[in-house]
């Protein structure tokens, strides 16, 4: 009898210590927006044994997120945090010979951005630069190491102004979410000298200058900059080079009226990969990138993916100069691809149900990468035969004791016959042939695309138990051009189609409960959610977030203005077509779907006016609606706390309408 009670204790002890040692796992909820870490701009050092990058934590506390420094060894088994401070840190660049790490900060009380130098081996970090006037933007190291090339926005002196001074504009695109309104200061650029800290100006002039590249003997800077009479009128940009010296002549090597972007010399230093649009036109929105290569002395470039039909991101030169490696975005996924000088072949490196986002070679040949899956967020990784290597864990810890939702494409036909792709988001607990509360969580852009990544908001929304549909409609990225062109200037047309055709489809497949359908976004995704329940009643809740219903209203209003003169011509000549696109709001008594409306106060992308009005015509028709401005907040919601109440918000208008 005590043997069996003995052993019964021992059997209880031990499945309490597994238990403890295994805690049961649960849903996401609104508050784990503040354990989830952000990794960026991963550098790997010069002998290629480490990678530095930055990782982003928020301190609930403080209500803030902060950015510091770290370090992890190519094999990934050794990882150091380098920097500690409150302050943040950013833009870590190895200094050619790998002694010394830069970054970016505005530590110890300083009012602007300054390159912070540490040594790789230890000790406190020492600052660099003093930069008296300007926003430093970028930098770049030169190939020896003696100086490094700066991007500098020119600022007026307003440290002894008591009162400020009146805001004087005179330029046709006047304003811009985050930048405010834009005045004329010019973005130049300069060269530092490390020893002498003496500070060269490099090109002058009413234009802005950008990208800076190193040619490989470090005699020449490549850079961007668009030099035609009115840059505010186009969205062109092409690729210059001058002599990495003080008033050195400035040779364009581009000449395309669009936009080139992303140079990269060739190791030989003969030639510079870059991309460019497809389009010569003066305006770009629906457009994709071609990876093109030229002559550093200028002449015919060579388009290697133009038949792709594909955008191309991220080019990095082999280590023999024979082929550029690039990301591909396709259909819901970003692949690593591999093209031939010679004829541009592609050959797919790494692909599958996944987001490669960042791509950087290593000495020996190799690439490093970031990348996310549905059920990983992003995480840093090494290519090895086209297998990746996990390099970083930083989110194992978010990640353990979390039930995710299962993640599916599938294809819905519109009703006018096009093919959709979207991903469909079940909760983890989900019985398949089992109806539930649906709700479209819609992209904006609208060029973008919902690929097969980790994506937050839609995992938040099917944790509270909702199928959750992300519709790639028309308009969106990795479907080829006219796929993404076909909604120029008819906004809320095919995009509704294809909303309400990948609706059908869960409905019909026994996905989706038809009575309990809601549908929500932010920005485009905010926009074609008031398009869609102005088109439709079957919604019975709705989320739009930073979105417009009256777009008659919105020219000098928000920052498109050349998206306003090119698709839609001037209002005074072309007011027909913007009465209809705004029937969201001049229909608004149609509508019967209680929806909230969001938008962040600052908000000069898609400023708060759009939100508010739609919702001063619910208000006033006694539809069921609420208005949430979050103070101080751009297009995009950066302050934590504010993420963490937008989950709370969206979840508890669904649940009142939806459950």
């Amino acid at each position: 009898m005590k043997k069996n009670l003995l052993i019964s204790g021992f059997f209880c002890l031990f499945s309490f210590i597994l238990f403890a040692q295994n805690p049961a796992k649960r849903s996401l909820k609104p508050s784990d927006v503040y354990r989830l870490q952000n990794l960026s701009d991963p550098q790997i050092s010069p002998d290629g044994n480490w990678v530095a990058y930055t990782l982003s934590t928020v301190d609930s506390v403080k209500n803030k997120r902060n950015s510091d420094i770290w370090m992890i060894s190519w094999d990934g088994k050794e990882s150091i945090q380098l920097t500690h401070t409150p302050d943040g840190e950013s833009q870590p660049r190895w200094s050619p010979d790998g002694k010394y790490l830069s970054f970016v900060s505005s530590r110890n009380g300083l009012t602007s951005s300054q390159i912070w130098l540490m040594d790789r081996r230890g000790g406190e970090a020492k600052q660099l630069t003093d930069l008296k006037k300007g926003d430093l933007s970028d930098y770049a190291w030169s190939p020896d190491g003696k100086k490094i090339a700066l991007v500098i926005k020119t600022q007026s002196d307003t440290s002894k102004v008591k009162i400020p001074k009146p805001i004087v504009l005179d330029r046709y695109k006047f304003k811009q979410d985050v930048e405010g309104y834009l005045t004329k200061k010019p973005i130049h650029l300069y060269l530092y000298d490390i020893s002498t800290k003496k500070l060269d100006t490099l090109t002058k002039g009413d234009y802005d200058e950008s990208s800076p590249r190193w040619s490989p003997d470090g005699t020449q800077i490549a850079f961007l900059s668009n030099h035609t009479e009115d840059p505010d009128r186009n969205a062109n940009a092409d690729i210059w080079v001058m002599d990495a010296k003080p008033n050195a002549q400035m040779k364009q090597i581009t000449k395309w009226s669009g936009r080139d972007f992303s140079p990269e010399w060739s190791p030989d230093g003969k030639q510079i990969a870059y991309l460019r649009t497809t389009s010569s036109e003066n305006y770009i929105m629906y457009d994709q990138s071609i990876l093109c290569v030229i002559s550093k002395d200028g002449g015919e470039p060579k388009l290697l993916t133009k038949s792709l039909d594909r955008p191309v991101g991220s080019p990095q030169w082999s280590k023999d100069g024979t082929s550029i490696m690039g990301l591909v975005t396709d259909d819901r996924t970003k692949y690593v691809a591999q093209f031939s000088i010679l004829d541009g072949k592609l050959t797919k490196i790494a692909s599958g149900n996944r987001s490669f986002n960042i791509l950087e070679k290593h000495p020996s040949g190799s690439f490093l990468v970031t990348m996310s899956d549905p059920q990983i967020p992003t995480e840093i990784y090494v290519l090895e035969n086209g297998n990746p290597r996990r390099l970083t864990k930083h989110q194992d810890d978010f990640l353990a004791n979390l039930n995710l939702a299962s993640v599916e494409g599938f294809t819905s036909k519109s009703k006018d016959g096009a093919s959709v792709s979207n991903i469909l988001y079940r909760p983890f607990n989900a019985v398949k042939g089992v109806k539930l509360p649906t709700i479209f969580f819609i992209h904006g852009g609208p060029v973008a695309q919902d690929e097969f990544s980790f994506d937050l908001s839609r995992q938040m929304l099917a944790a509270s138990g909702y199928n959750v549909v992300a519709v790639n409609y028309r308009g969106s990225n990795g479907r080829g051009l006219d796929f993404c062109k076909i909604i120029s200037g008819d906004w809320g047309n095919k995009e509704v189609l294809d909303i309400l055709g990948a609706t059908d489809y869960v409905i019909q497949n026994g996905i989706a409960d038809s009575e309990k359908l809601g549908i929500g976004g932010w920005s485009y995704g905010g926009i074609l959610t008031d398009y869609t329940i102005a088109s439709d009643t079957r919604f019975k809740a709705a989320s739009s977030g930073a979105g417009v219903g009256m777009v008659s209203s919105m020219y000098g209003v928000d920052q498109y203005i050349l998206q306003y003169d090119n698709e839609l011509g001037s209002p005074w000549k072309n007011f027909d077509k913007y009465v209809a696109l705004s029937y969201p709001f001049l229909k608004a008594d149609r509508i019967k779907t209680p929806t909230q409306f969001m938008v962040g106060e600052s908000d000069f992308n898609v400023p708060s006016v759009g939100s508010e009005q739609m919702y001063q015509a619910f208000k006033s028709l006694g539809i069921p609606t609420e208005l949430i401005i979050y103070p101080g907040q751009f297009h995009g919601i950066t302050n934590p706390s504010f993420q963490k109440d937008r989950f709370e918000r969206y979840l508890t208008w669904f649940n009142k309408y939806l459950k």
